[in-house]
């Protein structure tokens, strides 16, 4: 019964990561619909000669130009005077990549700024060095003074992500490009000079960086090059780019070069001192400032977490936007689609180009004033207004601008007074005595809200959504008292103006009319307004002034308009729900119902994040006041088409601290998801959670229904720590190595590589201390280094989570290696008699060495390991086949003895065994050759011997595979002059190769050394294999699986010297260590109890006695 649990329990880990793995590419392959506009041009690529002495002669510069005319290079390069952009493509990228970019600035430039409008905008936080007034006064300009030139450097589509050694030298051609820009601007002024042209402008000192996925990084490592001429680079932008690590973390110089460069940039922030601590300068890299823009959770190939910039370039010098938050984007985007999507294209250009100075012609030197460019050109100010973000506290200077009635109002930033109302429109004013208030029409009337009486019983707050613009559809006053105008309060008494605190948001389309006169939907609000308890202090009361019909300053008005304001308590809206719910939804779906009268923001908390469960909100309007029994029978049962002519579509909005801001409007039926990474070691501890804001009209009744798709959640699931399951797998079979390790060590049989990994599920003692210990182990450290913990039981579940997938998919891959080994004897069969075989059988160890290390350090890693997977399944293939054949010999020889017995003959009979016994395995005594006992205890020694190089085999399996990425980006730079592989990766990949070959037998799990006057010691493998589990295990939580690379070395060494320790005793014929070994056997065999027989066999194991 216990041995159909185990294996029940096997088969259920392998069915259920089977089953994940299949959901997960089901999810992941599904055409994604993201909304981007495709972006046009009319491409022309111009060449940059290279200067002599260049490395890199198979890299190429260029300078696009936008137009469809034929043009002279040599004259277009002479009129070069913008300002230089020089873009880097990124993993298998090309040059071309840069025409959406800079098509749209070239139309940019030509047509202008973008129309100002009277929405807030998102302003930097203190964090962010937000308290300098003048950058709050600062207002874009009316007209762009200088034009971007577009350069791209060809990469010839190398695979950067890949490679650490490709992506070096992508890093350095970048610094030889933006050198080769500046120069080429020298070289183009001196010319317009000579021909007495005018020479305008001033020669440019830096040159703008904008960096596709991996070239973002790549610029970032340009930044930090010695050969950089200082002040080269200032800005520098990111487009889905990593920065904290590699997006396949599997190659050991790839994640070290991450490594390299992100603490050089930690240094590059810190104040430059002397050896006794005084000042010497300012940090190196105090006047560069860069903008990592993130595609959102439609970007699989780059999540938001590698995008952060958090422990790398401080919050004064470095932004994260979201394009899902980005202003007039909304969107997220695939990873591609980020270069040519038009509504990110366009704003990113609009936003460069407000970078430059029209005084000077070039980008603003002061980086305050670039960051908050950045800021208020890109981000949102939603996050700002619902308290997502710290809001910039601290004092905007006020002052006194006149009304449209000539009275003084104290505003921040008051709408133009050309925006002039009707005096007599505004006359009609309405007094609201209820907490919510509608707008169906611009009716040019204003409201008169009592904050004391409205506000009170908790409903401290005031939300306004409407889809009127601010100053020219809508404005919004605080009143310290009730007055006609601001003109008949006392000068202390000041009215505030607060229309400039309406937030933009995306709508939908609006609704069109089918006839004239006809009754149309209601439209999707546009901007939202909040007020909070302490804005109001001071106030009584509150006005909505809205627009008369007619149109104002040439603008027409909405064709169908919509307000809605409320005062409301947010603990009413709050709604928690719970991981049950959520995990009940997966298989049936849950509902939930808001009545009329709710409150007009809803904040639901879901208690897992969406980052790894998403959900789908579905809203359907149950009600909204309408009355049957007054319509007819066919319009009384469509109560939803009727209430969409009264309540407004509902909007979401999501926010995430890792991936920031998402807004779903018009939602009726959206898939709600956020590009967190919850549970993970690094995790914050608010990342466990969602919290999403409904903004739903109060006049109507909703039918909520929350459904978790298993697909959805398998596919986040996997993006989202398809890392740390590598990491496990190779935990796990370190952990199938020990156990082998330690049933030699306890002279029991090796056992097989699926039973061994079946010994990492046995509950409860060796799943605790295999699987549950780590992650105890790595909140230890955590607490150690005073690093923020993350929370418990959900980092808890996922990672163990995780360590049951890597198992379950070892099991199954077990199998498959097994199948790989049997395709691989009957392939071998036919070549086994060639003499380079032949070679290998006679000493194998010296020659699979040799070529392993020497394909490891000349050519590739990978080709050496390949070299040792070779030798491994050419031993399994020897033993196997010897274990078959003594297998079948000895149940011939006692079917034969059984029969003679029958027969009654009482000679005596002899066997002869004629199998070949392998020279490298391991001889068993105490057993003649002759007898059927013999042929039974050969194959047990050779079974024995395949258990333990299959094991081999499948670790090396997985360290080639995480190699296999950088193999094929060497592979397609063949014959380009490709150079050595990385030192890092040649001298851990020997240490790899070390361990394959000095533990080829079983008897190695154990050494023995000493030295005089030392008494014996014996170092097990076993223990080191625990070890190395378990770094693993913490390498994997920490999203660098190649770390792996470094125990595995460094096992190799250890056993290369302890072998070589023994072998050095041996040759010089030293007593002391048999005396010691022979006393070392007898305390063993008084400790363990052995039999006599099992003692003779567990000397002839011992390392001394073999070879």
């Amino acid at each position: 019964m216990q041995g159909f649990r185990a294996k029940s329990r096997i088969v259920a880990v392998v069915i259920l990561a089977i089953w994940i793995g299949l959901a997960a590419l089901y999810g992941l392959l599904k055409p994604i619909s993201n909304g981007c506009v495709m972006t046009y041009m009319y491409p022309t690529y111009i060449p940059i000669s290279s200067t002599e002495g260049v490395s890199s002669a198979k890299y190429g510069l260029f300078l696009y130009h936008e137009g469809w005319k034929k043009i002279d290079y040599k004259e277009h390069l002479k009129k070069l005077s913008g300002v230089p952009v020089l873009f880097i493509p990124g993993n298998g990228g090309s040059y071309k990549q840069v025409r959406s970019l800079a098509a749209e600035s070239d139309r940019a430039y030509q047509g202008g700024p973008l129309e100002s409008t009277f929405y807030q905008e998102a302003s930097l936080t203190p964090e962010e060095g937000g308290l300098d007034a003048d950058l709050v006064n600062f207002q874009l300009p009316n007209q762009y003074s200088s034009r971007l030139d577009w350069f791209a450097v060809d990469l010839e589509g190398e695979h950067s992500a890949m490679d650490g050694g490709i992506l070096e030298e992508h890093t350095e051609y970048v610094v030889y490009a933006i050198h080769r820009i500046l120069d080429q601007y020298k070289e183009s002024y001196d010319a317009r000079k000579r021909e007495g042209a005018a020479a305008s402008g001033i020669l440019p000192k830096s040159v703008l960086l904008v960096g596709h996925s991996m070239g973002g990084f790549v610029a970032r490592a340009a930044l930090i090059h010695p050969h950089l001429r200082r002040s080269a680079v200032e800005t520098v932008l990111t487009l889905s780019s990593p920065h904290q690590s590699p997006p396949l973390a599997l190659q050991p110089s790839l994640g070290y070069y991450f490594a390299r460069v992100n603490n050089e940039w930690r240094k590059g922030y810190e104040v430059q001192t002397t050896r006794a601590g005084h000042y010497a300068s300012d940090p190196v890299l105090s006047h560069v400032v860069v903008i990592s823009i993130t595609g959102g959770y439609n970007d699989y190939q780059v999540r938001s977490k590698l995008e952060s910039l958090d422990g790398i370039v401080p919050p004064t010098h470095g932004l994260v936007i979201s394009s899902t938050g980005m202003k007039n984007v909304w969107l997220s985007m695939e990873h591609q689609a980020i270069l040519w999507c038009n509504q990110l294209v366009v704003q990113v250009s609009h936003t460069l180009l407000s970078l430059i100075d029209s005084r000077t012609g070039q980008p603003f030197a002061n980086t305050r004033r670039r960051m908050s460019i950045f800021s208020g050109m890109l981000r949102s100010a939603i996050p700002h207004s619902f308290s997502w973000k710290t809001q910039s506290q601290f004092s905007v200077p006020m002052k006194d601008v006149k009304d449209s009635d000539g009275s003084i109002v104290h505003a921040s930033t008051a709408c133009p007074s050309n925006f002039h109302w009707g005096d007599d429109g505004l006359e009609r004013d309405l007094y609201i005595q209820t907490t919510t208030v509608p707008v169906l029409a611009m009716d040019g009337r204003r409201r008169w809200l009592d904050i004391q009486k409205l506000g009170s019983n908790g409903k401290s707050h005031f939300m306004f959504v409407t889809n009127l613009a601010p100053c020219t559809g809508v404005r919004l006053h605080l009143w310290p008292e009730k007055g006609k105008s601001a003109s008949e309060l006392p000068s202390s008494k000041r009215v505030l103006e607060v229309t400039s605190r309406m937030v933009h948001i995306p709508s939908g389309p609006a609704p069109r009319q089918i006839e004239p006169g006809s009754q149309t939907e209601q439209p999707p609000p546009s901007a939202v307004f909040v007020l909070r308890p302490e804005d109001m202090r001071g106030f009584r009361f509150l006005t909505i002034s809205v627009a008369p019909r007619p149109t104002i300053s040439g603008r027409p008005p909405p064709a169908a308009s919509m307000a809605v304001g409320q005062f409301f308590d947010p603990k009413e809206g709050k709604l928690d729900v719970s991981p049950w719910f959520m995990l009940q939804s997966s298989y049936s779906h849950k509902e939930m119902f808001f009545k009329e009268n709710h409150p007009l923001a809803l904040n639901l908390s879901f208690s897992i994040s969406l980052g790894l469960l998403p959900i789908t909100l579905s809203l359907k309007t149950a009600g909204c006041g309408i009355k049957k029994s007054g319509l007819p029978d066919e319009e009384a049962e469509d109560v939803e088409r009727l209430c969409k002519l009264r309540c407004f579509p509902p909007i979401a909005f999501a926010w995430d601290d890792t991936s920031g801001l998402h807004v779903f409007p018009n939602l009726f039926s959206e898939r709600i998801v956020v590009d967190s990474s919850p549970a993970l070691w690094s995790s914050t501890p608010g990342s466990e959670k969602t919290n999403v804001l409904l903004l739903v009209d109060p006049h109507c009744a909703y039918k909520t229904t929350v459904a978790v798709s298993f697909t959805q959640v398998a596919s986040r699931f996997l993006l989202v720590y398809n890392s740390q399951i590598v990491g496990f797998s190779v935990v796990v079979v370190l952990f199938a190595l020990m156990w082998q390790a330690h049933a030699w060590d306890l002279d029991l049989p090796i056992p097989s590589m699926l039973t061994a990994v079946e010994s990492n599920l046995k509950l409860p003692l060796p799943f605790f201390c295999l699987g549950v210990a780590p992650i105890l182990l790595s909140l230890l450290l955590s607490f150690l280094m005073s690093q923020p913990l993350p929370l418990f039981a959900s980092f808890t579940l996922v990672s163990m989570i995780c360590y049951l997938l890597a198992n379950g998919w070892q099991l199954w891959e077990g199998n498959i290696g097994f199948g790989f080994v049997q395709w691989f004897f009957s392939l071998s069969s036919g070549f086994s008699s060639l003499k380079v075989i032949r070679i290998l059988r006679v000493n194998p160890s010296l020659a699979t060495a040799l070529a392993a290390i020497t394909l490891a350090c000349l050519l590739h890693p990978a080709l050496g390991l390949f070299i040792l997977l070779f030798s491994h399944a050419l031993c399994c293939h020897s033993a196997l086949c010897s274990f078959l054949t003594a297998s079948f010999r000895s149940h011939a020889q006692k079917k034969e003895l059984l029969d003679c017995k029958k027969g009654g003959s009482a000679e005596q009979l002899t066997f002869t065994f004629e199998g070949t016994f392998d020279q490298d395995s391991p001889s068993k005594e105490g057993f003649s050759s002759n007898s059927p006992d013999s042929s039974e205890s050969y194959g047990e020694t050779q079974l024995e011997l395949f258990h333990h190089r299959h094991g081999l085999l499948i670790l090396h399996l997985i360290a080639a595979l995480m190699f296999l990425p950088s193999l094929a980006a060497w592979l397609q730079r063949i014959g380009m002059g490709e150079s050595l592989p990385w030192l890092l990766d040649s001298v851990l990949c020997t240490g790899v190769i070390l361990h394959g070959i000095c533990n080829a037998k079983p008897e190695y799990n154990s050494y023995l050394f000493s030295f005089p006057g030392i008494p014996i010691r014996e170092m097990r493998l076993s223990f080191i294999y625990l070890l190395a589990g378990y770094y693993s295990y913490l390498s994997g939580l920490a999203l660098a699986p190649y770390r792996v690379f470094y125990i595995m070395a460094a096992i190799g060494v250890i056993s290369f010297v302890l072998r070589m320790l023994q072998r050095r005793y041996r040759d010089k014929g030293e007593t002391h260590f048999d005396e010691e070994a022979n006393r070392w056997q007898q305390s063993l065999h008084s400790h363990h109890r052995y039999p006599e027989t099992e003692l003779a066999q567990k000397r002839v194991k011992a390392p001394g006695n073999s070879n």
